[in-house]
């Protein structure tokens, strides 16, 4: 029987298409679990790949095996008809190199570049169908301000071997997602965790209270890539970034992730301590070294001893007790403040700093040399607003935090907070995100938080950033939603030749919702049993795959 030719896509069927099979994947998953795992949008991506190859073979008229180059076509074909303008650029053997000079999406994608990452898993999923295995790296994106994209796609395990990417396999017909980024973060997170547990500070099973890493992002991927290469040795690592990027947590990471992980990681705040303190917090002081000094005292090097010693804001340490700390880390010795012993201790020194050092040591308010000393292994942490792929996995975290906070019910955000969240550059980061959310979640009585307290000032520029936005995505989402049922229901008609009861088996519903459904889309199951029906486009509007 002849099939009706393959409907052409279009940016609003490829949402369509991602809208239904997310549906599919949410039901496989669990609502819950869909919200919260890191690897919601693999699923995704992996099973709409399907379709999107299903229809494209059949409209170059593939069938069978591919080689590389007609899988070259495929993924230009898809990626072209909903609007991109991608080509093959030259590659070595094993490897599928494309480039783009257009999003879909328009600029929508920059406040949502999470789809690269599904248009990635469809990408490797269809090479992993057909090749058995692929490898898929993200080398440049509109999405996070580069001036094209360009995706390299390796079908070959030995090219693959030493480039950087998110892995799938051909598992008996089944694809499995080995995304790079979860397995870097499972490890670092499991790590923490049995630390933590260690420490005695949580009970819990699940583990509730031990710290979260969200590394979605290229840059924070590469920040924890640079932890899991420093943790096993002594380096002393210097971690910078903005207040609230959560610079503490990487230090933890480097602490669990180390041979010291058995020993005590002792966290200190250097901007707290007040100046004639500092030498007695860190080194200790003796019974009568100054007044109100009634005992010994141990510092924080000899509580670190064969442990880690955290100083965060070291920016803040004065000049003068610089000199001593540059000691310690050098020759592993101090005195206590009044004593005459030399003692030793074998500390290894994480410091953090939001400030830019090598401008104070220019101007003389930080020491060159302990400067030097502290830089062995430098990791930056970026603000929010340069790591848009973590955010919506940050607020998904946040909330599920704060709701196993206060005992309640979970609550998601609407569109218009979603707006609100994406709109704003969150010059605070993480820490004014999170005071952000958990003001919205005490003042929100039913499950959906609509708006975000937000500066009024700043609300209404994000506000004006988007006119019409939000209107424009209700709709869009409505006509996903309509038209992606309508496509799923004329695929399963082409499979089933147009027997509805069959249609209705495969669907998984009854064959009244069937018919239901039929005279909702204007479909006529009879044009599918037709020898005729390669002529038939459907009722009514373009359908999908």
């Amino acid at each position: 029987m002849q099939q009706p030719p393959a409907p052409k896509l279009t940016p609003i069927t490829f949402l369509q298409t991602f809208a239904a099979q997310s549906l599919r994947a949410a039901k496989r998953l669990g609502c819950n679990q869909c919200e919260d795992d890191l690897d919601y949008l693999e699923h995704i991506g992996l099973t709409a790949g399907t379709c999107f190859e299903e229809a494209c073979r059949r409209q170059l008229g593939f069938e069978g095996p591919i080689d590389p180059d007609q899988y070259a076509d495929l993924i230009l074909s898809i990626k072209n008809q909903i609007g991109g303008n991608f080509s093959r650029a030259s590659s070595d053997p094993g490897v599928v190199r494309v480039v783009n000079s257009r999003c879909p999406f328009g600029d929508m994608v920059k406040q949502a570049p999470e789809l690269c990452r599904m248009t990635a898993s469809v990408f490797g999923g269809i090479a992993a169908r057909n090749f058995g295995y692929a490898k898929v790296e993200l080398r440049r994106r509109i999405a996070i301000g580069d001036d094209g994209c360009e995706v390299c796609v390796y079908t070959n395990r030995e090219a693959a071997r030493d480039q950087p990417g998110d892995e799938y396999q051909n598992d008996n017909g089944r694809i499995v997602s080995q995304a790079a980024a979860i397995q870097l973060r499972e490890r670092v997170e499991e790590k923490i965790h049995r630390v933590w547990c260690m420490s005695g500070r949580d009970t819990d099973a699940a583990g509730a209270g031990s710290p979260k890493i969200v590394a979605e992002s290229a840059a924070m991927r590469r920040a924890l890539e640079a932890v899991e290469i420093v943790a096993p040795t002594t380096a002393t690592v210097l971690i910078t970034g903005e207040t609230g990027v959560g610079k503490e947590i990487v230090a933890r990471a480097v602490h669990a992730l180390s041979p010291r992980s058995a020993r005590n990681l002792v966290a200190v705040n250097a901007g707290a301590i007040t100046e004639n303190l500092v030498e007695s917090v860190l080194f200790g002081h003796e019974k009568g070294a100054f007044t109100g000094a009634y005992d010994v005292h141990q510092g924080l090097f000899e509580r670190a001893d064969g442990g880690t010693l955290f100083l965060d804001e070291i920016d803040c340490l004065p000049v003068s007790a610089q000199a001593k700390l540059l000691r310690a880390l050098q020759e592993g010795e101090f005195e206590r403040v009044g004593g005459r012993q030399t003692l030793r201790a074998d500390v290894r020194i994480i410091a953090a700093t939001n400030r830019d050092i090598e401008q104070m040591v220019e101007a003389g308010d930080f020491r060159r040399d302990l400067y030097y000393r502290l830089n062995v292994v430098p990791i930056w942490i970026p603000p929010i607003r340069e790591r848009r792929d973590d955010l919506n996995a940050l607020v998904h975290h946040l909330l599920r935090h704060i709701s196993d906070q206060y005992g309640g019910s979970r609550k998601v955000l609407g569109e218009r907070a979603w707006q609100h969240v994406n709109g704003y550059d969150w010059p605070g980061n993480i820490r004014e995100l999170e005071n952000v959310l958990e003001r919205a979640f005490l003042f929100t009585r039913g499950p959906i938080i609509e708006s975000l307290p937000l500066p009024k000032d700043k609300l209404a520029a994000v506000m004006h950033a988007a006119p019409g936005e939000e209107t424009s995505l209700r709709t869009l989402t409505k006509q996903a939603a309509a038209d992606a049922e309508k496509a799923l229901i004329r695929a399963a008609l082409v499979r089933m030749h147009g027997n509805v009861t069959a249609v209705a088996r495969d669907m998984g519903i009854s064959p009244r919702a069937v018919h239901q459904k039929l005279r909702k889309h204007a479909i006529d199951p009879g044009q599918f049993r037709s020898p005729q029906a390669g002529t038939v486009t459907g009722g009514g509007g373009g359908s999908t795959m």
